[in-house]
């Protein structure tokens, strides 16, 4: 089959995909009658509605938008846990005879996504298997792009949170709903300033008067809008100020903004449905009078210009040896001091994230105990290019064996030649024999000013284990080279491949064999829900891909464009 008639019959399937029941099926509900107020919701009213489980209890909830995918907050999962999914739920006590449940298997968080100002609060949960829909699990519509919410607009939120503030549910806990209208986000931003920064990424709700609001545990839950017979998800609840205080609107993620991000990572049948909701007249919202007092720097919405694996100023490919890196060499590599002192290494794998092996961090969980030095070189001597970095908090996987743990830093790291992120293995390939290297500090080598070090392996066949770990010659590790990286490159863009860890490289260095190390990838689950998307390589540093890989690219993208138009024709 050529390459055309390839293409040709992929369209086919795709458009046969998108006509099936991609827009028919969203944000229909039975019929429905509604309380105006905070009241306790029927089954079947709000179909959509999904209650996130971990560890046996409800903490957040979630919206279904096809039959494999839910769309809630990133704040929702601050740490890794794991996390069930309740559908067609109408109690949280007793029976709930239209109910099905799955696990979550993938949680894939915004990238910009700030846990201080709580930008881009966005999650997508994958499901271990997709729903079928009845009245009681049907799929949501989402806000297109385009769409228009002006201050006033009808909207519906719904969950189990408390019901007011530090006041939980009563029994039997039943679904919730209150209504409450759209406020403009010039008023939003009158109504928090100075507190909180409201960003075009959000949308606000609520009484001038208070007393309607969602609260605590209703976090990544819907609020929607009807228009005609569709109900369309404008926003997922993110924060507030208490619950339902005058002039404190809830704060919701504006779904709008992400049809883009939701399409390209999601997939089932059908595809999640993009309606676009338009507000009648003009926005009253205009004519608040409201000017920001804060530098535009503070209140312009995050983006994230960073590639991995670039390091401009190491143009090393091969040698031999142990020796002294300079600086910028290993732009990634970051020093752990515990109580003042270096303990650990690790490696930039995000702006504000640092990755480092667990068994580095078992002498103290505390994220205040910990400093981050980025750019550094020298333990001992004058770094004319590092940055000093807190840490706010302190994830580990929990695997059988050795683990892996994240850093996650106040701020964004500065980047610059001598700071960049490495890339993450997540699956490449790298042969037996390719030249890998790894880097760290040690009391016992770099003379007295204990420079960063760096030493040249190849990689060798682990037999029966390469599936799971990636294996090297003999390397010398002390205690203080744990959690640093061997780093591969490929193309132009240097990935880590494993992190160094004495204990887990320990049980067969004895045999003067080889080292070995668990492959990063085995704990690709863990850093996506820790880091949500790894960053990619610049596209001069990749490799060019194969003609099947980019035949798949382009139908992406004739797929997304086909989602957009299809649309309108498949109505």
């Amino acid at each position: 089959m050529d390459k055309l008639m390839l293409t040709s019959t992929l369209v086919l399937l795709l458009l046969f995909t998108e006509c099936g029941a991609q827009i028919d099926v969203c944000g229909q509900v039975k019929a429905q009658t509604r309380i105006v107020g905070g009241a306790v919701a029927s089954p079947g009213d709000w179909p959509w509605q999904v209650s996130l489980h971990t560890f046996g209890r409800h903490f957040c909830g979630a919206s279904l938008i096809n039959n494999q995918w839910l769309l809630s907050a990133a704040h929702c999962f601050a740490r890794p846990k794991p996390v069930k999914a309740f559908l067609g739920r109408q109690s949280q006590e007793g029976s709930n005879p239209n109910e099905e449940f799955r696990r979550i298997t993938r949680i894939i968080i915004h990238a910009n996504y700030n846990p201080h100002t709580l930008d881009n609060d966005v999650a997508l949960l994958k499901l271990s298997s997709p729903v079928n829909f009845t009245d009681f699990i049907r799929p949501v519509c989402l806000a297109a792009q385009n769409s228009t919410f002006f201050t006033g607009t009808e909207s519906w939120v719904t969950g189990w949170g408390d019901i007011d503030w530090e006041v939980p549910l009563p029994s039997p806990q039943n679904l919730m709903e209150v209504e409450v209208p759209v406020v403009g986000n010039r008023q939003c931003n009158r109504d928090y300033n100075p507190k909180n920064t409201i960003t075009d990424n959000m949308i606000c709700a609520g009484l001038r008067k208070g007393g309607k609001d969602a609260c605590r545990g209703d976090s990544g839950g819907p609020m929607v809008s009807k228009q005609g017979s569709q109900w369309l998800l404008s926003g997922v609840v993110s924060f507030g100020r208490g619950c339902a205080e005058p002039e404190k609107p809830g704060v919701y993620a504006r779904v709008s903004r992400y049809q883009d991000w939701i399409s390209n990572r999601t997939s089932g049948t059908p595809l999640p449905g993009f309606v676009t909701f338009t507000s009648e007249g003009t926005d009253p919202d205009l004519q608040v009078s409201w000017t920001d007092p804060r530098p535009s720097s503070v209140t312009a919405t995050p983006t994230s210009t960073a590639f991995c694996g670039h390091a401009p100023l190491n143009e090393r490919l091969s040698g031999s040896g142990t020796s002294s890196a300079r600086a910028g060499m290993w732009p990634w590599m970051a020093s752990l001091h515990w109580n003042g002192s270096h303990v650990c290494g690790g490696t930039l794998v995000a702006e504000d994230s640092v990755l480092t092996s667990a068994e580095c961090i078992m002498r103290s969980s505390t994220p205040s105990e910990w400093t981050v030095f980025l750019g550094r070189v020298r333990q001992n001597g004058s770094n004319s290019f590092e940055t000093a970095m807190s840490v706010v908090s302190i994830v580990s996987s929990t695997l059988s064996g050795s683990n892996v743990a994240v850093l996650r830093l106040a701020s964004r790291a500065p980047l610059s030649p001598f700071i960049q992120p490495i890339c993450m293995e997540s699956g490449q390939t790298f042969a037996t024999g390719s030249t890998c290297w790894a880097a760290g500090w040690s009391e016992g080598r770099g003379g007295e000013e204990q420079a960063l070090q760096e030493v040249q392996t190849p990689l060798v066949d682990c037999g029966n284990a390469s599936s799971t770990n990636i294996c090297t010659q003999n390397l010398t590790l002390d205690q203080e080279d744990s959690g640093g990286p061997l780093m591969c490159q490929l193309g132009n863009a240097w990935y880590q491949v494993a992190v160094l860890g004495t204990s887990s490289s320990n049980p067969r260095q004895a045999e003067g064999q080889m080292m070995v190390f668990p492959k990063l990838s085995l704990f690709k689950d863990f850093l996506m829900q820790a880091l949500g998307d790894f960053l990619s390589p610049r596209d001069s540093d990749s490799n060019s891909g194969s003609a099947p890989s980019l035949l798949l690219s382009q139908l992406q993208v004739v797929r997304i464009g086909l989602h957009a138009i299809l649309m309108l024709l498949c109505h």
